[in-house]
């Protein structure tokens, strides 16, 4: 959400803003203690309740959508738990008619390929993670591409979600659950293991387990980095503490994304800059690692081979370095 859409939105329903999200600038989070995850929870849940109908939906997807072109992005799979829009919208099916009619308006609007993973929350009984992956597959033919598994990866275990996970791969689609962000490599086993992961959301500290990398790059699993997530919330205290080379020369693929940034304060292309700047990954070096974005993602075939070229075209132009 941009924040002058929230100013905009908590004005018009009357909600109050603490000063940490009302600034303009990123709040400072620190969520790898208990107080810290449960702030930066409460931050979140505050600017997802000034979302309150259907216009308000449609106003937060063009707007994403839009400022993704923006930054040079051709597609976008965003990631939604429904549960938490469904009492303001009339249950969990009218809200995901919502959610995906939005959707479709902003990839007309923007030319922006765009589809939706549908996550349960693991703070949540597995059992409405089953409903949300029967839910996921229904909606399988209408852009729902995967199914994911979010918040606090310390509470739970990922096996408990695994019928949920099972129902999604069934139904086709693909299986992306969080991981190896705040808590350390044998939360990426699980979701390899226990949830036949085929991308991670995080999956960074995979990076403390050579054998994990080696796995993950045999397997071709996907993890979805997010570094000015990763400082943000204190998972590693500077941008070039965030094992980025590790991953890359091991070989596991990554897809660069930007998390929340409401919160975090950098969408897209600042990924790629931190990654350039901080970690010293020349042109050929970022153009694989929007190539490896493309090859992870749930476009088609078609889409994918465009992308890809034109990738190709950016590296061999004039201002480009080949090293």
């Amino acid at each position: 959400m941009r924040s002058a859409t929230l100013l905009e939105l908590a004005d018009k329903y009357g909600v109050h803003l603490p000063e940490a999200l009302s600034g303009g600038e990123p709040p400072k989070l620190r969520a790898t203690d208990e107080r810290g995850w449960f702030r930066f929870q409460r931050l979140y849940d505050i600017a997802r309740s000034c979302l309150r109908d259907a216009d308000d939906i449609r106003r937060l997807v063009r707007e994403a959508a839009q400022e993704d072109v923006r930054d040079g992005a051709q597609w976008l799979e965003i990631q939604v738990d429904p549960t938490s829009y469904a009492p303001r919208l009339g249950g969990l099916i009218p809200a995901m008619e919502v959610i995906l009619d939005a959707v479709g308006s902003a990839s007309a609007d923007t030319g922006l390929g765009i589809r939706v993973l549908v996550a349960a929350n693991r703070m949540k009984h597995p059992l409405e993670a089953r409903t949300l992956a029967r839910l996921a597959v229904r909606y399988a033919d209408r852009g729902v591409v995967g199914f994911g598994l979010s918040n606090d990866e310390r509470r739970g275990f990922a096996r408990d979600f695994d019928r949920a996970f099972a129902i999604a791969r069934e139904g086709g689609l693909l299986a992306a659950p969080h991981g190896g962000e705040l808590s350390g490599a044998g939360s990426v086993r699980d979701c390899l293991d226990d949830l036949g992961a085929a991308r991670v959301g995080h999956g960074v500290r995979a990076a403390e387990d050579p054998r994990l990398l080696a796995k993950l790059a045999e397997r071709q699993v996907t993890c979805e980095v997010c570094p000015s997530s990763n400082v943000a919330l204190g998972v590693y205290e500077k941008p070039e503490d965030v094992p980025l080379r590790t991953l890359y020369d091991a070989g596991v693929p990554m897809a660069l994304g930007a998390d929340d940034p409401l919160l975090f304060g950098s969408r897209l292309a600042a990924q790629y800059e931190l990654v350039r700047e901080h970690h010293g990954f020349t042109d050929a070096e970022l153009a694989e690692l929007a190539r490896q974005s493309v090859r992870g993602s749930a476009a088609p075939e078609e889409v994918r081979r465009r992308m890809l070229a034109g990738i190709d075209d950016w590296l061999a132009g004039p201002d480009h370095s080949r090293e």
